[in-house]
């Protein structure tokens, strides 16, 4: 498995370099309350269980707007409900949404659009307790389901941590395009063109999520299909 340097927010000097540093993002998705850099974990959670906004990612102690979209959204609970009819007779893992922030390195809480967690990544093989709100646990599998305010360096980014941390797979799925990419390292990735299938045999053996079926029943929210 091979990491990458994760840029550090501690070292920005003007804003262009904190928002450089957190992957070129625009600059409405950054919190500045708390101040940049002195957010703590107790205040991501208080900013995402008020519901004052999108979902808050947590990074080097700043929060940071989850990107967001309904079609993005309608899209993951789609590949949400592929994994949930994999997993009722396949119990092998639970599984996040976009709202389940898990804490994978020190100062990094991310929560993908579909996380994949499997039973033996946790202790005792079981959910940790509901007052364990951002748990310290690594992902084995992380859909990405990208926003038109996903940059490239942002992606870049959380792949870095996603594989410093010791995730498996990470799959960045575009509907623009209606394809993806299935990363297992930051320089190892497959490209699946449209109308593709993904799998991830070593986590989810039988698994597969065909991007046909994902967008024929995605675009009927749009009048195709």
């Amino acid at each position: 498995m091979t990491a990458t340097r994760i840029p550090n927010l501690q070292t920005a000097t003007t804003v262009a370099d904190l928002l450089h540093a957190l992957g070129d993002i625009p600059p409405e998705r950054v919190r500045v309350v708390p101040p940049i850099g002195q957010a703590t974990l107790e205040d991501l959670i208080n900013a995402n269980e008020s519901g004052d906004g999108p979902v808050c990612e947590w990074v080097d102690d700043t929060l940071v707007e989850k990107a967001v979209g309904y079609f993005e959204s309608w899209v993951g609970t789609i590949i949400s409900h592929k994994f949930m009819d994999f997993l009722e007779t396949n119990d092998l893992g639970m599984l996040l949404g976009e709202a389940g922030v898990l804490r994978i390195l020190p100062k990094v809480g991310r929560a993908g659009d579909v996380t994949f967690v499997a039973w033996t990544s946790l202790p005792g093989g079981k959910p940790l307790p509901r007052e364990n709100k951002v748990p310290e646990v690594v992902p084995d599998l992380v859909v990405e389901v990208l926003s038109a305010s996903n940059t490239r360096r942002e992606m870049e980014r959380k792949r870095g941590e996603y594989f410093t941390a010791g995730v498996k797979h990470v799959w960045e799925i575009d509907p623009v395009s209606e394809s993806a990419r299935a990363y297992t390292g930051v320089e190892s990735v497959r490209v699946i063109s449209k109308g593709g299938t993904l799998a991830a045999e070593d986590v989810l053996p039988g698994f597969t999520l065909s991007l046909e079926q994902l967008f024929a029943r995605a675009n009927r929210a749009r009048g195709g299909g």
